[in-house]
């Protein structure tokens, strides 16, 4: 494996690296971040999953959230993808939804997309691996969770995955985009015009057959994208009709920012560690 650090920053007690590497899911270059808690008392440490949104990188969240604070106090690690592949050989687009930086974590079926958008596949598996080694002291214990696209790839590979990951929880997720402007744009670039197909990247389909882990959901009431692209109404009640419990909380006059993230931050963290300590 050809894993190289490029930066190393010290933070609350633990280290926030950044590291580059060939993929080959993917097949280019990436880059991503892991938080590593300071671990004084050599006890073992879970991961949990960061999944950030449209036109992000692996910088945002560990730069704009202050989310080191809180996982050295809780000792949990913290992986940090980027939001899909990159490169001048890359399929790309000019809208900041769709192509670099707009991945969607599903896996592309169609050309010229599916030479290198598999970003759940590289998440699942590649990176799965990659991360299992970089934290020391690795419990085993995984949750994921993640902000608007980000979101949407939280609930998606949490529920794809209920066995492995112990919680999820999500900042303003796309939860039915199959039925919204953003989801229908990606998904019949990346998958065809098969909507049939499009089915098994929807949380609120897979909501229906899943014995998922715990969710959490946090909504602001000010989200210029809300409800349009982030209505809730299909995954809630696909969700009660399957009795899996959700708890969805809308915040007044919070919007689709980090200002939104880094205030109710704290009750996310709180809840995945209750379900992987």
């Amino acid at each position: 494996m050809n894993l190289n650090i490029s930066e190393t920053k010290f933070a609350f007690g633990g280290e926030q690296r950044k590291y580059t590497h060939y993929s080959e899911a993917l097949q280019c270059d990436m880059t991503f971040s892991i938080y590593l808690p300071s671990n004084k008392e050599k006890k073992e440490i879970p991961l949990i999953w960061w999944l950030s949104g449209l036109t992000c990188t692996d910088d945002n969240f560990s730069q704009k959230s202050g989310f080191q604070r809180l996982a050295d106090q809780h000792q949990v690690a913290v992986m940090i993808p980027d939001t899909s592949p990159r490169g001048e050989n890359v399929a790309d687009d000019a809208a900041y939804d769709l192509g670099q930086g707009a991945g969607f974590y599903i896996d592309a079926t169609e050309k010229p997309w599916s030479e290198h958008y598999k970003m759940y596949t590289y998440i699942t598996d590649e990176l799965a691996g990659i991360a299992s080694s970089l934290v020391p002291n690795f419990s085993g214990k995984e949750s994921i969770m993640g902000h608007s696209m980000g979101g949407h790839g939280a609930l998606v590979i949490g529920l794809k995955n209920a066995e492995r990951f112990k919680a999820i929880s999500a900042f303003s997720p796309i939860l039915n985009p199959i039925q919204v402007p953003w989801g229908i744009k990606a998904f019949s670039t990346y998958l065809g015009e098969d909507r049939a197909a499009w089915k098994s990247w929807d949380a609120s389909e897979l909501i229906k057959k899943t014995d998922a882990a715990p969710i959490m959901i946090s909504q602001g009431t000010q989200d210029g994208f809300y409800p349009e692209q982030l209505d809730e109404s299909t995954f809630l009640k696909n969700a009660e009709e399957n009795n899996q419990r959700v708890d969805y909380i809308k915040n007044e006059g919070y919007d689709h920012s980090y200002f939104f993230i880094s205030t109710f931050l704290d009750d996310h963290f709180a809840f995945h560690v209750k379900h992987l300590k």
